[in-house]
């Protein structure tokens, strides 16, 4: 469709910590400086790992907890090094078909509500199921890029 596209995502590893009771934006730059000080080495192997994108933020109706995670990458994806900090962890996410809705310029979360709106809408409208009670954000860029942003908002099809 061209306001949505479904993907196929393979199982795969991510790390993950999940921030409590904050606004949506300082969830994200916590849970961002917890997940970035595992990649600079604060790991059991005190290994540096390279940064990867997304970076994602899962959103539950409701609730003021908020799950960010980086994907580990490809060469650590069998056996990713342990975090030290007790409020970082690794998980696995199954293989899952997502509906995927991309969007440019800065996402605050007021946006990719929006967004996320959005592509509920058109799901519904098209007979589509999916999961309704969360969904995931997805920023592609560093904030130091101006131009060209990627962005993304996924729900998981049923």
């Amino acid at each position: 469709a061209k306001d949505y596209e479904l993907r196929q995502y393979e199982t795969a590893k991510w790390v993950s910590t999940v921030i409590r009771g904050e606004t949506q934006k300082e969830a994200m730059r916590q849970g961002f400086w917890k997940l970035f000080h595992y990649i600079q080495g604060k790991n059991e192997k005190e290994v540096k790992i390279d940064m990867t994108v997304p970076v994602t933020c899962l959103v539950k109706s409701g609730c003021t907890d908020f799950k960010i995670s980086f994907f580990v990458p490809f060469e650590h994806q069998d056996c990713p090094p342990q975090p030290t900090d007790s409020d970082v962890f690794i998980e696995e996410r199954k293989a899952a078909a997502l509906f995927v809705r991309s969007f440019g310029g800065f996402a605050s979360p007021e946006k990719y509500a929006e967004e996320a709106d959005a592509l509920a809408r058109t799901l519904r409208n098209r007979g589509q199921p999916f999961h309704e009670d969360f969904f995931y954000t997805a920023g592609y860029d560093s904030p130091f890029k101006l131009f060209n942003r990627h962005n993304e908002v996924w729900y998981f099809k049923k």
